[in-house]
C-alpha cells in the first residue's frame, strides 16, 4: 500500500519542527511514506489506494470526502494501534478536551486520542458535549459573522470546559481555546512533551495566514 503523510497547513505554520519527528515516528511504524504538504483544500492529486495519514481534523473530513479512491486514518489512530513512540508520563494530570468538530463522526478516532491520553496518564475530565455530540470551538463561524461574535462564541465554548487545561488536537481550536481564556494542550505537543504556544489570536489574522499558504501552495493554472 502506498502512504502519504500529510502534516496539514496548520501544523506547517505552527511548529514546523514536529513534522519531521513525526515523520520520522510514522516511517518506523508503517514503513516509508512521502509527505504532503499541499493543503487539502487544492484538492491534492492522489493516486488510487494511497492512504493519507493526517493530522488535522479539516484534512481528515475533506480526504474522506473529496478522494474516494484513496483512504485517510488520523496519526493518533496509527499510534493508538502499536507502542511506536515512547510517550511522557503527566502524573495524573487532570485535564479536559474539546473534540474537534470535523470528527463528530469519528468515534474510532476518538477512542484513539483517549487511549493516548491514558497511556500519558492524563486524568481526562470530559465535558458536558463531547465526542459525537461536541460543539464547535467558534472558528466555524469566522467568515459568517462579525469577529467580536466568533470571539464571544470561543469564550462561551471555553467557559464550558470544566478544567483549566484543555486538550485539543485541531491547531484552530488551539486558537479558540486560547481566546476564551483557557490552557490548550495541543496533542502534538503533549505527544513530545512540549509546551502550547497560541501565537496568533486574531482569527481575521489567523485565517489570512491559512488562506496565504493554502494560495502558494496552488498549481499555477489555479487548482
Amino acid at each position: 500500500m502506498q502512504r502519504m503523510f500529510t502534516p496539514g497547513c496548520a501544523l506547517v505554520l505552527y511548529k514546523p519542527a514536529l513534522i519531521e519527528r513525526l515523520h520520522r515516528v510514522l516511517e518506523g511504524s508503517l514503513g516509508p511514506m512521502a509527505i504532503l504538504a499541499d493543503c487539502c483544500r487544492n484538492q491534492p492529486a492522489l493516486d488510487a489506494g494511497t492512504e493519507v495519514v493526517n493530522v488535522c481534523p479539516g484534512c481528515d473530513r475533506r480526504y474522506r470526502e473529496n478522494c474516494r479512491e484513496s483512504s485517510t486514518i488520523a496519526v493518533w489512530e496509527v499510534l493508538a494501534a502499536r507502542d511506536a513512540l515512547p510517550l511522557p508520563d503527566y502524573g495524573g494530570r487532570r485535564m479536559t478536551i474539546l473534540d474537534a468538530c470535523p470528527t463528530r463522526d469519528r468515534t474510532s478516532l476518538h477512542d484513539a486520542i483517549r487511549t493516548l491520553l491514558q497511556r500519558m496518564h492524563v486524568t481526562l475530565v470530559e465535558p458536558e458535549h463531547t465526542r459525537t455530540t461536541s460543539v464547535c470551538c467558534g472558528d466555524s463561524a469566522w467568515g459568517e459573522v462579525p469577529v467580536e461574535r466568533v470571539k464571544r462564541q470561543m469564550v462561551i465554548r471555553a467557559s464550558q470546559m470544566p478544567e483549566a487545561e484543555v486538550v485539543v488536537y485541531c491547531v484552530s481550536c488551539v486558537k479558540s481555546v486560547a481566546i476564551g481564556g483557557k490552557s490548550p494542550r495541543y496533542l502534538v505537543d503533549l505527544l513530545f512533551d512540549e509546551a502550547t504556544i497560541p501565537g496568533e489570536l486574531d482569527p481575521d489574522g489567523w485565517h489570512r495566514q491559512l488562506d496565504d499558504f493554502a494560495g502558494a501552495m496552488r498549481a499555477p493554472d489555479g487548482r
